[in-house]
Formats: C-alpha cells, sequence, structure tokens
C-alpha cells in the first residue's frame, strides 16, 4: 500500500479509497482513531486497550508506523498469500491477511460434476495432501449413499492417508528448516519426500493428485510388493527422525529462533477454529483419529502427541513426532491388512471390471451410464471429516438425487489457520513474522479454492 502524507488527510483518504484493495485497505495509523483500532477484529488484530490508548493520544502527523506488504509473491508465503504488516520500527503491530489470488472456484466446479468425477476436482485443492481430499469427498458421498466399505478398502485407505501424511510433514519440516535457513533441512525433507512418492506412484500411477480413493473404495487393489516398500518406509523414517533430533531439535540456534515465538493460547486457538498441530501445540489432545474414529482408527494403537507453550518450536515438534506415529500406524497396517475386495461391488456405484465390458452387455450398460450420468445419490446431506496434516478438514454436502452434488462446502484448515496469524505475530518482530508463518504451514490451494 502506498504510503501517505499526514498533511493532506482529506487527499490521502480518498488516494487510498482508488487502490486496488478498496475498503480491504489498511489504512495507516495516522488516519485511524484509537477507538477505529480497537474496535478492529477479524482477520485484522484487535487491539488492546492499551495500545488504542496509546494511539488516542497520538496527534495526527505523529504517526510513525510503516505499513509493509510481505507477498504475494514471495517465497516464505507458501503461495500467494499477502500479508499487510504495520510495523512500529521492528515491532508488529497489526496484520492482516489478504487472500483470493489463487481463487480457483473447486467448490462450485464441484457442483458441476459427477460424483464419479468429483475426486479429480478436490484432489488438487491441496496438493500436498490429496488423497485426503479424496478421501474426504468419498466419505461424504458414502453417508448420502449409506454403503458399507469392504474392510480392505478401508485399510488401503489408511495406508494411503499415512503415508501421505509423512509427505506433507516431510515437506513442511524441508521448507520450515528452508525458512529459518537451515538449507540441508530442505534438501532433506524433499529427499523423504521423494521417497514416499515413488511408493504413491506405484500405487496410484502418479506421483500427486492421485484420483484413486473414489466413491465405494479405491481404483484398483495395492500392486505386489507393496508390504516390502511400506517397511523399507518405516525404517528409513525412524532412523532419519532421529538425524532430525540432532540436526534440528537439539540446535541450540533452532530452539532460540523458535522458542517462545509465535505463541497462541489454547483459549485463543479454540475460539479461532484452529485444529490439528496448531490446537496440540496448546496441549489441548484434539485428533479426529481418536475422538471421532473414521476409518479404522480405533483398531491401532498411536498416540496423539501435543505440546505445552503453542509456540513456533511446539509446532514444529508436533509434526515431526506425528511422523513417527504415522510410521506406528503403517506397521501395524501391514501386519493386519485383510483380504477381501477393494471396493464395493455394486454396478450402480462402482464400475464393472475392464474385461467384462467386452464380455457382457449388462457391464457395457453399467460402465455407460456410471461415467456419462454418474452415481445416483439419494436426496439428503451430510457432512465427513478427517484428520488432515493441518487439522480438521471437512465437506459438506447436499444431494438433490441426481448424479451431481447439488451444493458443495469444504471446511479447509488452511483458510481457517490464516485468522491466526494475527494473533501470533502480535508484537513480536518482523524477523519472527517468516517464522511464524512456516509454522502454520498453510496451503494456498485449500484456502483460495
Amino acid at each position: 500500500m502506498t504510503t501517505v502524507s499526514p498533511s493532506t488527510h482529506g487527499t490521502d483518504r480518498r488516494v487510498s479509497q482508488l487502490t486496488e484493495e478498496g475498503a480491504q485497505g489498511l489504512l495507516p495509523r495516522d488516519l485511524t482513531s484509537g477507538v477505529e483500532a480497537l474496535r478492529e477484529f477479524g482477520s485484522v488484530m484487535r487491539l488492546s486497550e492499551a495500545d488504542a490508548a496509546v494511539l488516542a493520544d497520538r496527534e495526527p502527523g505523529q504517526d510513525d508506523t510503516t505499513v509493509l506488504n510481505i507477498g504475494p509473491q514471495h517465497p516464505s508465503t507458501h503461495g500467494v498469500l499477502r500479508l499487510m504488516v504495520e510495523l512500529d520500527g521492528e515491532r508488529v503491530l497489526r496484520v492482516k491477511p489478504v487472500v483470493g489470488y489463487l481463487h480457483t472456484g473447486m467448490e462450485k466446479t464441484g457442483e458441476e460434476l459427477t460424483y464419479v468425477q468429483g475426486a479429480a476436482n478436490v484432489t488438487r485443492m491441496d496438493y500436498l495432501s490429496p488423497l485426503f481430499n479424496e478421501l474426504t469427498y468419498a466419505m461424504a458421498a458414502e453417508r448420502l449413499l449409506d454403503i458399507e466399505l469392504p474392510e480392505r478398502a478401508v485399510w488401503i485407505r489408511m495406508l494411503l492417508c499415512e503415508v501421505n501424511r509423512l509427505v506433507s510433514h516431510a515437506t513442511f519440516n524441508g521448507t520450515n528448516g528452508m525458512d529459518m535457513a537451515a538449507v540441508s533441512m530442505m534438501l532433506y525433507g524433499f529427499r523423504d519426500r521423494e521417497m514416499c512418492l515413488r511408493f504413491l506412484e506405484g500405487v496410484t500411477g502418479v506421483r500427486m493428485n492421485h484420483n484413486f480413493i473414489r466413491v465405494g473404495g479405491t481404483a484398483a487393489d495395492l500392486p505386489d510388493g507393496w508390504k516390502r516398500q511400506v517397511i523399507d518406509i518405516c525404517d528409513e523414517f525412524d532412523r532419519r527422525l532421529d538425524e532430525y533430533d540432532i540436526l534440528l531439535t537439539n540446535q541450540p540456534i533452532w530452539q532460540e529462533r523458535l522458542q517462545g515465538v509465535g505463541v497462541i493460547t489454547t483459549e485463543e486457538a479454540l475460539a479461532l477454529g484452529a485444529t490439528g498441530p496448531i490446537l496440540r501445540s496448546t496441549g489441548y489432545a484434539w485428533d479426529l483419529r481418536k475422538d471421532m474414529p473414521y476409518l479404522a482408527y480405533d483398531e491401532v494403537d498411536f498416540d496423539v502427541v501435543v505440546g505445552q507453550y503453542g509456540d513456533c518450536f511446539d509446532r514444529y515438534a508436533v509434526r515431526l513426532n506425528e511422523m513417527r506415529e504415522s510410521v506406528r500406524i503403517l506397521r501395524q497396517i501391514v501386519d493386519r491388512m485383510p483380504g477381501g475386495d477393494y471396493r464395493v461391488q455394486d454396478s450402480k456405484v462402482t464400475p464393472p471390471p475392464r474385461a467384462r465390458i467386452d464380455e457382457s452387455m449388462e457391464a457395457l450398460i453399467h460402465h455407460f451410464k456410471l461415467f456419462t450420468g454418474g452415481i445416483e445419490v439419494p436426496a439428503g446431506e451430510a457432512y465427513a471429516a478427517v484428520e488432515s496434516p493441518r487439522g480438521e478438514l471437512g465437506c459438506y454436502m447436499v444431494s438433490d438425487g441426481t448424479g451431481k452434488p447439488w451444493r458443495m462446502r469444504w471446511r479447509p484448515p488452511s483458510f481457517i489457520h490464516l485468522q491466526c496469524l494475527p494473533h501470533m505475530m502480535h508484537l513480536g518482530t518482523m524477523a519472527d513474522a517468516v517464522a511464524v508463518i512456516s509454522s502454520v504451514d498453510p496451503i494456498l490451494g485449500e484456502v483460495d479454492r
């Protein structure tokens, strides 16, 4: 935003109204009375009474604050996120996230796609954990259909999601390290991410945006040799996570850089709707896999990792140790994977085997109807939520009885968590801003869905 001169207030206010942000613009402090500043809420930091009193006593022209833009084209904002930051020297007074630069309209697009096509759309919202998007979409549709999945399909989904959680958290560790100038961590994080992506590519056929978890099960069964590959991944992560503790967790510079920075309390996190590692870093043990079990998470043994101080270090440590719990879950899945079908054997929900299309007219008809008209889902509404690497990911779906959702609305954790930034960054230093942004782990694909 353009810095205006305090000597021509009327002109400056008119100029600010002509900027591209319009009413969203963060006015300079000399144009904002203390009372107005105190009333600010939502995405703009609510000031304390003491802050407002100081501002109210200032005469026009005594405003020495600076409004600085971080992004939307900035490497540490993890996408096209823009933060308008008001600084008093190096101290952050106010923060306003501005989103919408990547808007894709996936929810409205999803209402024009059949239930067969829908997974290919939603998998692109969170490109670091696409399988969670597919799972949530499928679970919402399956609740409307009132179908029960084969046990093997349930455990395959759980296997894929925990591998995908490793992918997401490994990427976070890499980018978080890079943001803090720990360049080696970026190389190691992406190395470990690549190991998991190779496995997912062998199962789904693609590295990302898999479109593999479908309504009624999965697109295919697990390939030969999958158990050995998963065990190798678990063995490698057990060793490498211990190395990360040596490289980062117990490193004095890393501790000083993150401890006590970007603090948020349990009460603030709950009031803002925060979930996932942000909420758990405050000591609140809320995990949908434990508290509202889905798939077969109530049949496997794992712990909910929590922090204590709600700072950047705790958010890093929670994610690091969640990777250990994912490895623990994966080992149990390998030992207990049931046999049977990988999808519902219902020709009105899942397509017939490809070979049957050449042999049976009935199979050909069912295949044609599924891929042209979609699955006919009974009228009703449903909400499904899963514990994604970033928190509660939910899908609200309304059906009118046709082959397409009448309404689809998502609850993406990254969008919810951006409103935590003003609270975490308030009265911190500009040097800590990047650490706070990184610790939130936002994915702008699901913010601007």
